[in-house]
């Protein structure tokens, strides 16, 4: 009777170890299918937001060379740099893709994703400053602004980023940290805030004289992108250097 006791433990105890590893296998399946869903998702958003960023690009170069307006040109090639930075994140999506049966997915994955946001974020902290440069020569050489045109030209710009924005935001409210997607979204929510500041400072110029506030926002624009640079670089290289638990 002992013996048989013994046998009905034993029989018990692994039959719930057994129940437990399939309990773990489905949730490390259906953990790793939410990631990549969440990768397509992402991969989808960023496609979208680079299709507008380029036509609104080649949109304001072509009517800026028809129309010899330099600040059209300028905003055109400027857009040109968050393309490219975009392109960054959309082919890192592929790559994640196309290794999606490897060994270690979730780590190369989260690799690759960091590596694509790293380099990204060393584009915004370009931008940055290239803005307080620029800011620098304006309040030493100032220009004379036409105004109506580089109104015009913000507004068209903010039109397009905060479509953009609209697209991106729904992508940031998932819990799986994407420093690729975020990345991305920093680049399309620096060009909307620029743009914000741009037609604060030229509307104060054409109205009030107040041309000095179009170097002075382009400081506050500089020290915000520059603010969200500095974070995800260090975010992203917690993740290249395997840091990602140290505060």
């Amino acid at each position: 009777m002992e013996h048989i006791w013994v046998k009905f433990i034993i029989d018990n105890h692994l039959k719930k170890s057994h129940n437990k590893a399939g309990k773990g296998k489905i949730m490390a399946h259906n953990h790793e299918h939410h990631h990549e869903n969440i990768n397509k998702e992402n991969e989808k958003r960023t496609f979208i937001v680079i299709v507008f960023t380029i036509i609104t690009m080649f949109a304001e170069i072509f009517f800026g060379i028809i129309s010899h307006s330099m600040a059209l040109l300028a905003d055109g090639c400027h857009m040109g740099t968050h393309a490219f930075a975009l392109s960054i994140a959309f082919f890192a999506y592929i790559f994640i893709e196309k290794i999606q049966d490897c060994k270690n997915c979730d780590i190369v994955s989260e690799k690759i994703s960091a590596f694509a946001g790293y380099t990204s974020s060393l584009f915004l902290l370009a931008t940055a400053f290239w803005i307080i440069y620029e800011s620098f020569d304006r309040i030493f050489n100032p220009l004379k602004i036409s105004f109506n045109e580089a109104i015009l030209v913000a507004v068209i710009g903010l039109i397009v980023n905060l479509i953009c924005v609209v697209v991106m935001e729904a992508g940031q409210k998932h819990e799986h940290e994407d420093y690729n997607f975020k990345a991305a979204y920093f680049h399309i929510l620096t060009d909307a805030l620029t743009s914000v500041l741009a037609i604060i400072a030229l509307v104060a110029g054409k109205y009030f004289g107040l041309t000095i506030l179009d170097a002075v926002m382009g400081f506050v624009g500089a020290g915000l992108i520059l603010k969200w640079s500095i974070t995800l670089i260090k975010d992203t290289s917690k993740v290249l250097l395997d840091l990602k638990l140290l505060k």
